[in-house]
């Protein structure tokens, strides 16, 4: 079914069918799909995105099936000179109830200023959403239900020629955001060596999981060593909930040496059996955490960690000595070779509350 809705754009209606195959013949000229002939579509396989400078796939509501080895709304790059081309196109995925299946429902690559919003998607296999090379993203309002390994994750491409300082998901924004993790989730939000990346009232609860958020800019992903990637400078992150437990650690920060990392208005709701923040490098900044229970702790990989603490409850305390590589609410943990004595040169509190 074809609208003309102007001289320039052309709006389709996806019929009846599997929605790969329509998405396979899209016409040239489309620049809006629209989800409107049924409340409920299928995709056995991928939903290939053809190159526009911006198409608008509006789910209107409906809930889309993916077969079991579907990656959802992808598409595939070959390479560098491939990816560098790709970022002129862009696409605002919306209003989707449910998305449902698959290994993936969203997998993005090389785009600039993507949008995906106001959809659910649920138990997927892989990753709910997986971003490569996608700058200035923005996903918004989107739910992730039930996935079997991850829930959001943003990454440097993975192609001939990406790397992780050539082709990040720079200045990426998650925005209430939920993950509801079920038994066997690994990660609830993975960002790995990405800069600008920021998270604002999100959240991560259900089954009990390994991090809440994994945030790394190791360039081969070998977390035995602080991260080294050049060009990470920043993570910002603020009013968190998390309403469950991590079995590893709820927030893993191993960021470049120079590298901000601002974690504000954080809420664990309940005891944590496991660091709330295990740090490995970077400049942690930690404030206005207003909710903190005794028993809350973190874990620092390496001897001199560079922590600070500021406008945070009275109990986010740190000694002056340090007996038995502890001091206050600080632990030398899971420690990386050659750090074997906690100090804490480079550790400050300032401004707690009474």
């Amino acid at each position: 079914m074809l609208l003309a809705t102007g001289l320039h754009a052309t709006e389709y209606v996806v019929p009846d069918g599997d929605v790969g195959a329509f998405f396979a013949k899209l016409p040239d000229d489309a620049t809006s799909v629209v989800f409107s002939a049924r409340s409920v579509y299928s995709s056995e396989g991928d939903i290939v995105l053809p190159t526009r400078h911006l198409l608008v796939i509006d789910g209107r509501g409906c809930e889309l099936r993916l077969g079991k080895n579907s990656n959802g709304f992808t598409y595939v790059i070959s390479g560098m000179k491939d990816a560098m081309v790709r970022t002129s196109s862009r696409y605002h995925i919306k209003d989707f109830g449910r998305i449902v299946g698959g290994k993936k429902a969203i997998d993005l690559s090389a785009t600039l200023g993507s949008v995906v919003e106001n959809c659910e998607l649920v138990a997927q296999t892989q990753a709910a959403v997986d971003l490569r090379f996608c700058l200035m993203a923005r996903i918004q309002n989107v739910l992730v239900t039930n996935p079997l390994s991850k829930g959001f994750v943003l990454r440097q491409g993975d192609w001939p020629g990406a790397s992780g300082t050539n082709s990040q998901s720079n200045s990426t924004v998650l925005e209430q955001c939920r993950v509801y993790c079920m038994k066997g989730t690994t990660a609830a939000y993975t960002i790995l060596n990405s800069g600008g990346v920021r998270m604002t009232d999100c959240v991560s609860e259900g089954q009990p999981v390994d991090y809440d958020i994994f945030l790394s800019a190791t360039l081969d992903g070998d977390e035995s060593r602080p991260a080294s990637n050049p060009v990470v400078k920043s993570f910002t992150l603020s009013n968190f909930h998390v309403e469950h437990q991590a079995l590893k650690a709820s927030i893993y920060v191993n960021m470049p040496s120079k590298a901000t990392i601002t974690l504000e208005n954080v809420y664990w709701n309940g005891a944590q059996p496991q660091p709330v923040v295990l740090y490995t490098m970077g400049q942690l900044n930690l404030s206005n955490i207003g909710w903190w229970n005794p028993d809350f702790w973190i874990g620092t990989r390496v001897n001199a960690p560079r922590i600070n603490i500021d406008r945070a409850a009275s109990g986010m305390s740190v000694e002056k000595d340090v007996k038995e590589n502890r001091s206050g609410l600080l632990r030398l943990f899971d420690a990386l070779p050659g750090n074997t004595v906690l100090q804490l040169n480079y550790v400050r509190v300032q401004q707690k509350s009474m």
